[in-house]
């Protein structure tokens, strides 16, 4: 099988969607396949855009006849939000400030738990049909192809997989195409225009990301606010690596409400055409 993992930013909504066009016309992407499946893991707390994004690619499959699935058992701001200060949480890589000043920076455990380990099991128990406890057939043995949309410029973040049924495909990587190449694409081709995806309390995130959903989406800006009091009020549990130290969202080691304006102009851009275009982080 073919997989593509898809997050629906700008770049597995690129490769989603010459997916559909290589089933719908002719191959004019050869080393893009026509997913056996497209997975989406909804962990409860993306940008309005993305949840957007998700359902422009869940169409254009639907009419490609490419199956299309939302993954949603786990959440990972309910579980932050009913959990962390009581019991064991996925480590979120929070900026942090310890009792002496020192400044660090928490571990990142939450994509292989709620994302990576999510869409493995899916595709073992649910498109493979493996019972409980039946062991790996050796015909599975990397016999699937797990599609990640990492582009030219990313290529340190390559990784081999560790699960023995899949081999990880970079396919931007190998056709040299950019962040900004994909977002000309789908603009050009499918007419979307399209931004980064990333949970609204994700610790990469620009201040810019922050004061733009302040200004343009009431509710996203309230869960970013309640999940930072959250953290603020809350007692970091010593299994996630930074009990003495307060824990923040944004880099500068704020809270989202006190951060100013003149913090906010950091925002990441692309030319496209002579314009300049926000990736959305």
């Amino acid at each position: 099988m073919k997989i593509l993992s898809c997050g629906a930013g700008q770049q597995s909504t690129a490769l989603a969607l010459m997916s559909c066009e290589n089933a719908l016309h002719t191959a004019t992407y050869p080393l893009v396949p026509i997913y056996d499946a497209i997975l989406f893991c909804d962990l409860g707390g993306e940008p309005e855009w993305v949840y957007q994004q998700v359902d422009f690619i869940r169409s254009q499959c639907f009419t490609a006849g490419i199956p299309f699935y939302i993954l949603s058992d786990k959440n990972l701001k309910n579980d932050y939000m009913q959990n962390y200060n009581n019991s064991r949480v996925s480590t979120i890589p929070f900026w942090s400030v310890d009792e002496n000043g020192k400044k660090g920076k928490m571990t990142r455990h939450c994509t292989l738990d709620y994302k990576i380990l999510q869409m493995q099991k899916f595709v073992r128990w649910n498109l493979l049909g493996y019972r409980k406890g039946e062991r790996t057939r050796s015909e599975d043995i990397q016999a699937h192809e797990m599609h990640i949309g990492f582009t030219a410029e990313e290529q340190q973040r390559i990784f081999d997989s560790k699960n023995k049924l899949f081999i990880n495909k970079y396919p931007m990587v190998e056709m040299g195409l950019t962040r900004s190449d994909n977002y000309a694409y789908v603009r050009e081709r499918w007419g979307l225009k399209t931004r980064a995806s990333a949970c609204l309390f994700c610790p990469f995130h620009t201040n810019y990301f922050f004061f733009d959903c302040k200004q343009h989406c009431e509710s996203d800006y309230e869960v970013i606010l309640k999940f930072d009091h959250m953290l603020e009020k809350g007692i970091p549990n010593r299994r996630i690596g930074v009990p003495e130290s307060r824990v923040f969202i944004s880099r500068s080691r704020k809270r989202i409400k006190d951060l100013s304006e003149e913090e906010c102009h950091d925002n990441k851009t692309f030319d496209y055409k002579g314009e300049k275009i926000w990736d959305g982080f």
